[in-house]
């Protein structure tokens, strides 16, 4: 009798398991838990009941499957509630399809917990209340919160700035917001909250001001007058130096990550096989394309690294001009003029605005202008504080009559160049794009063209209600937190010949030779100086314009 019954057993249990396709599937997902099963029932079936795949699945679905899904549940639970507490007993026929449904609900139920975690933002009055305006005035005076506050708080203001319509307290305003996360900024990392506002126009972003607080790589420029990268690279090696080559876009750079030695101190140093120069200013350089035995300018050339780099691609030959206005400066840049072996440049110390009247008709001009040094601020942390509207305001008029003063010193009519660079170590608009349209504007025989450069972000066109001209596109823009060196930026210019014929001479009529263009008179269509009345409104400061020109 007892034989009988468990005959009957047994061929229900294989009934039950044979039943659908539906419940063989969810009985193989157990069947490594049952003794004595088959290496044929464990197949890919098994998957789908494991926890992760089954939270997959629920973030596959859509909510409107999920909320049918969960219907169905709610009814088949409660015909099952019998089986609940089999939870940690054994699998049976008659609670594996309970117990499958519990382990979707649980790993639903934890997939939305994680969801919960993650997105968890809004801030709360509990850890996070957004001072008045008064009480942003009470911190400058006691001394403020703690370093910790400060950059919780930060935090919560950028949160609340990108999800402000769901984040901000009832009765704040986003311009609240922005100016305790400015004020928050300066105070953190030491900036005047000046300088800190005419950054984060530029940026909206924290990752410009963690850039500045770490120092940027150090590299060096490989002198191809005295030695090639690889054998230069295998020398530096074998004196304890790792480094690497810095990217595709320079053939002569090297990146050193760390050394046993001085890098400035080493016999390949000494005898002229490299220069120690940051990766940004080979940049301008490699945009200006001097080729050999042109006639070169360097308006600001100390310390010489881009006047050194320029001989090398001449390889020696035609003529560069190392002019800076700072004649101390220049015995830094006779040192490593010579030292690099450049026997095809001349220095002289003129201030810039002084050309074309001194020396004129160059094939090629670059100028890196003095400017802020916005950055370069990882390198001089000085300019943290040390920045004004008004430092900005005369620096960018400087600048202006720098590049007329450039752009005039050039030969349009140069066979194989006819173009200028402009380039600074800062990241405002005010002494780039600025100066740039400015000069667009003044010389109508100028154009902007590609720097050649394979990176960078393409200048502004239009920044805070001022439109720029839409060529100012091929600038190109280079920022700490994204390219991992110095703040720089680079334009490059075509000048081509602007003139008409004068009118036809007249017997006695003196105007032969003379050519007019719409800046004025000039003899045989030469250039015309620079005119110093064309730009009063900009000679201003005239004092402490030349004091900073001389830096």
């Amino acid at each position: 009798m007892d034989d009988e019954v468990e005959d009957d057993l047994r061929a229900l249990t294989k009934h039950q398991f044979e039943s659908s396709d539906e419940e063989e599937a969810a009985y193989s997902g157990k069947l490594s838990d049952l003794e004595g099963d088959s290496d044929e029932d464990e197949d890919e079936d098994d998957e789908p009941l494991r926890t992760g795949d089954v939270q997959e699945l629920q973030f596959s679905d859509s909510d409107e499957d999920n909320a049918k899904a969960g219907e169905g549940d709610e009814d088949e639970d409660e015909g099952s509630d019998i089986d609940s507490d089999d939870s940690d007993g054994p699998i049976t026929a008659k609670n594996i399809e309970a117990r499958s449904r519990r382990l979707e609900q649980r790993a639903a139920e934890d997939a939305e917990l994680e969801r919960a975690e993650a997105n968890y933002a809004e801030p709360t009055e509990a850890f996070f209340k957004l001072p008045t305006a008064e009480e942003r005035e009470k911190e400058k005076t006691t001394g403020g919160p703690d370093v910790q506050e400060v950059q919780m708080r930060m935090a919560e203001c950028v949160k609340v700035l990108n999800d402000f319509r769901s984040l901000a307290a009832e009765g704040r305003s986003r311009s609240e917001y922005t100016e305790q996360l400015i004020s928050d900024i300066a105070s953190y990392y030491g900036y005047n909250e000046f300088l800190a506002e005419k950054l984060f126009e530029l940026f909206s972003a924290i990752e410009f001001f963690e850039a500045n607080e770490v120092p940027r790589p150090v590299t060096i420029r490989t002198n191809t007058l005295r030695a090639r990268r690889r054998d230069l690279a295998q020398a530096l090696i074998n004196r304890g130096v790792n480094l690497e080559p810095i990217g595709k876009w320079t053939n002569v750079g090297l990146q050193v990550f760390e050394s046993s030695v001085p890098i400035g101190a080493t016999p390949e140093y000494l005898a002229g096989h490299y220069m120690l120069q940051a990766a940004s200013s080979f940049l301008p350089v490699i945009a200006l394309a001097p080729q050999p035995n042109e006639r070169v300018l360097d308006m600001a050339s100390a310390p010489g690294g881009k006047t050194t780099h320029m001989s090398a691609l001449m390889q020696n030959t035609g003529l560069i001009f190392a002019n800076d206005a700072n004649k101390a400066r220049t015995k830094s840049l006779s040192a490593n003029i010579h030292r690099l072996g450049c026997k095809n440049v001349v220095v002289c110390s003129y201030d810039g605005r002084e050309f074309p009247k001194v020396l004129g008709g160059f094939d090629r001009v670059l100028l890196d202008a003095p400017c802020s040094g916005t950055g370069v601020i990882s390198k001089d942390a000085s300019v943290k504080t040390n920045k004004t509207e008004r430092d900005f305001t005369l620096l960018s008029h400087l600048q202006k009559q720098l590049i007329l003063c450039a752009i005039d010193s050039v030969d349009a009519s140069s066979k194989t160049g006819g173009y200028i660079v402009y380039s600074t170590c800062s990241v405002t608009v005010d002494e780039n794009e600025s100066v740039v349209d400015y000069a667009l504007r003044k010389r109508p025989n100028v154009k902007l063209v590609d720097t050649g450069l394979e990176f960078g972000v393409p200048g502004f066109t239009k920044f805070r209600g001022k439109k720029f001209d839409e060529k100012l596109s091929l600038t190109r823009r280079f920022y700490p937190h994204v390219h991992n060196m110095d703040g720089f930026y680079v334009a490059k210019f075509k000048i081509e010949k602007r003139q008409k014929k004068a009118e036809p001479k007249e017997e006695g009529n003196d105007m032969e030779g003379v050519v007019l263009t719409e800046e004025g008179l000039t003899k045989d269509g030469d250039a015309p100086a620079f005119d110093d009345a064309e730009d009063a409104t900009y000679i201003a400061g005239e004092d402490y314009l030349a004091d900073v020109i001389r830096r």
